[in-house]
Parts: structure tokens; sequence; C-alpha cells
């Protein structure tokens, strides 16, 4: 269960949690399509700070775009809001899940002059994949399911119906033992986690696919930057899963998972079968710099007074 906060944002007011609720008939309901975010507020020195806001709320805004959802609020206005819901609900470190979805009205695939309404929520919430899979790995599953085709479903909006293909995927992984999914792109190379971006590394080489069939992350942003700062050789390139079953390092990035260790894919083990030397210290500088510990990327944090 979700721990319940006090007040989530709908449409401008803040609404008592029992109480923020839709008609059964809301469009999005039916049809799955939504946008949506996922973004982390951390606890640091300083007071709570909220992890690469702008970039979160402009993705948000491109999903809509994609799509031809018009949010009738400004970026500000939605930057703002997040803002508030997280100070009202007393929040020093939370999950941050903004809504845009299609209201009620027209039926059927055309929503045509429905009204778009968005809902920002807050909750505590700990490692995605548990803090011994940040501490010591997780054992991951290549899917039966694989990733759309970027003309099937495009790849850059972080839809609400996409996920539905994830869940396929979560749900078979963890009904054959394991803790993660890794899905593959049609062409069979690898693609993402069922909601997380992969790296590996080999040889000393850091490689992540590149932006074709998979969602734009942002903490895979930050994470190729951080290793471009650091000096580690990176490559955004397609791979194979039995380059990922050779790998030296394997792990995944998303606002959720974090930064979260491969030990095994497949009944293979990865490396040394725990996180390796790569792994840590990108591990290391992204939690520091949540943290509020590294001044280097203190622009990626919007404090919340």
């Amino acid at each position: 269960m979700i721990p319940k906060t006090a007040k989530i944002w709908m449409d401008g007011k803040l609404v008592d949690w029992d109480h923020a609720t839709v008609h059964v008939l809301t469009h999005t309901l039916h049809y799955g399509l939504g946008v949506f975010e996922g973004i982390r507020c951390y606890e640091t020195r300083q007071g709570p700070a909220i992890y690469r806001l702008d970039e979160h709320v402009a993705r948000l805004f491109n999903s809509a775009r994609i799509f031809l959802l018009d949010i009738p609020y400004t970026q500000r206005e939605i930057r703002e809001a997040i803002i508030k819901t997280v100070q009202v609900n007393r929040m020093k470190e939370c999950y941050i899940r903004p809504l845009v979805y299609i209201g009620y009205g027209a039926m059927g695939l055309y929503p045509k002059d429905n009204p778009v309404s968005v809902s920002i929520a807050v909750w505590s919430w700990g490692a995605y994949l548990g803090e011994e899979g940040l501490k010591n790995g997780i054992k991951v599953k290549t899917s039966s399911f694989i990733r759309n085709h970027v003309n099937a479903n495009m790849t850059r909006g972080k839809i609400c119906g996409y996920y539905v293909n994830s869940q396929l995927a979560k749900k078979e992984a963890i009904s054959c033992g394991y803790d993660e999914a890794l899905l593959l792109d049609t062409e069979g190379y690898v693609a993402e986690g069922s909601g997380e971006n992969v790296f590996i590394v080999r040889n000393g080489v850091l490689k992540t696919t590149p932006l074709t069939s998979i969602l734009e992350g942002i903490t895979r942003d930050s994470i190729l930057e951080i290793a471009k700062d650091e000096g580690i050789d990176i490559r955004e390139e397609r791979f194979t899963r039995d380059e990922l079953y050779i790998a030296d390092e394997a792990f995944f990035t998303g606002t959720a998972a974090e930064i979260t260790p491969i030990r095994e894919l497949d009944g293979r083990v990865i490396g040394q079968g725990k996180p390796g030397r790569i792994t840590k210290k990108l591990q290391s500088i992204f939690f520091d710099i949540v943290k509020g510990k590294n001044k280097k990327y203190k622009s990626w944090l919007t404090r919340v007074k």
C-alpha cells in the first residue's frame, strides 16, 4: 500500500487524499492515453531537494506534445505546484507523481472536447528494487515480451498505456523467481528494463543502448554526464543480450530504481556476481549528488523551502 499523505494537487486545488477521485468514465481509465512523470525528492543537509525537476517537467510536456494533449498549465505552474505539494505534505524525502489525463465526456477512441486534467501526488517510497538489490545487485530475466516498434508506440513519450507491456514483462520475471525483466527491441537487441534504462561495462568501456526504442531517461542522462566527467570511456550503441552475459558489470538506472546493479541475467552470473568497480563508483557519486554532498552538480537540485 502507498502510505497516505495529507493532500494531492488536482487542477489547482489541494485535495484531501481520500477525496482525490475521478469519474469512472474518465477517458484515460478506458483507453490509456495519459502522460506522467516519476520524480524524487531527497533529504539533504540543506533540507528537502527535488532531483532534476526542470528536466522532468519538460519531459512531461514533451510527452503531452507528442500525443496532442494540451496541458492547461504552463511548465512554471506545474513546477511550482510540485514544490507546493511537497511542502504542504511536509515531506523530507518522497516520490512525486504528476499525471496528465483525459477526463470524461465523449467516449470512444477520439475524445474530442474532453477536458485535460492534472494531478500531483507525493508519498514515501524507498528503494524500488529493494535495499538489498541496491547493495548487492539483482537477478534479471530476459522477457518473452519485446518493446514496441518505434512507429507502433512512440518511445519518447512516458505514456500510461505503454506500461501494460512493462507489467507483462515484470509479472513474468517475478513469477519465474527473478527480481526484474530485461526487454529486447523488435530487432532482438537489448532495449531496457520494465521501468529502467540499462548499462553494461566491458573491458573498461561503459555502454548503454541508444535513444531508439527506449525512454529518454533522466537518470540515464545523469550517469552519462557523470561518467564523462570522471573520464570513463562511454559508448551509446546497440548490444545483444549475450554481450550482457559476458559483461564485467551491468546496472539499471531510473528515478525509481536509482542505480541498481545486475548480478545475474537468465541464470548467467554477470562478472563476479556482485557490483563492480565502475558501478559502485557511479552509484556513490550519484547518491552524493542527490543528497546534496557534491557541489559540482548542485544545479540538479531544487530546494524545497
